[in-house]
Parts: structure tokens; sequence; C-alpha cells
């Protein structure tokens, strides 16, 4: 668990599903992403999927569930994928539209990159939408810098650990 001063990011499970499914429901937040919202069957068997971790095993999928403590409640997801051989750490992060606008995916990324600086990482990356802005001021909050460089139509944001 990483723990921040209004949230606790718990380590997703497949029993988050049901609940996460209604956080993630609104149509809206695949604006950038694409796709649906997933039913909870759905989301059931991808969160058991995600929390069986990679089948690579050069790689480290790790997958929280935001909790605004406060109101005991999940509010949206954060993840990093280490790549073990370059130390790389690719991070995202998405919080349910009734919760958005109160800093808590700014406070749940700056929480994980504060995780990943005692993990072998040392760099971070996050792929945003040029015209996600509220995406793109969270990765600079959490210390990222965008680059000139573009992956499936999103800007790469870095940032190098010391």
């Amino acid at each position: 668990m990483i723990t921040t001063p209004r949230l606790d990011l718990l380590p997703l499970t497949a029993d988050h599903a049901a609940e996460m499914a209604e956080v993630l429901a609104d149509p809206a937040l695949h604006t950038f992403t694409g796709g649906t919202p997933l039913t909870p069957q759905a989301l059931h068997t991808r969160y058991e999927r995600l929390a069986a971790g990679s089948p690579d095993p050069a790689a480290r999928w790790l997958n929280w569930v935001i909790r605004l403590r406060d109101a005991g409640c999940l509010t949206g997801t954060v993840q990093a994928t280490i790549t073990l051989a370059d130390r790389t750490a690719e991070i995202a992060w998405v919080v349910g539209t009734p919760w958005q606008g109160r800093g808590i995916a700014r406070e749940a990324a700056q929480g994980l990159v504060a995780w990943l600086r005692t993990q072998p990482v040392d760099t971070v990356i996050a792929h945003v939408h040029p015209d996600h802005h509220a995406s793109a001021s969270v990765a600079a909050s959490a210390g990222l810098t965008a680059t000139d460089e573009v992956h499936d139509g999103e800007t790469r944001w870095l940032l190098r650990l010391p």
C-alpha cells in the first residue's frame, strides 16, 4: 500500500471490480484513450489478469486502486509497468468523473512517483494526449516534463530519477 495525505493506493485485486465498474462508468473517461466502460464482469476478468502479473519475467505490472480515505470509497486507479532491463517505469492514472477536479489524480501520481524513487527505477514515463490538459497537469505535478516525442498520438512525458 502507498499512502498520501488523503489517499490509500491499494494493490488492485479482482474484488475491486464491482465498485470500480461504477467509478469508471462514464464514457467521457474514454475520450482520449478510446474504448468504452467495461461491465463489472469484464473488469473482474481484466483485474484478475492484471493482479496475476506480467507473463514477461522482465516486466512488473503494478496496479493500485485509489481510495479516498475520508470518504471510504474508491475513486480511480494508478499503474506502473516496470521494465527491469532498462529500469524504466511507465505510469498512468485515471480518476472517475465524480472525483475529478479535487487533486486526487495529482496526489496519487505524486505518491506513485515518490514510491518509484524507492524502487530500482531510473526513468519514469507517461503518455498523455496533447489535448488532455488535466492529465498533462498531473504529469507535470509529478515531476515529469513533456518531450517532443509522440507515440500513438500521445506526447511522451519523462522524469529521470537521480
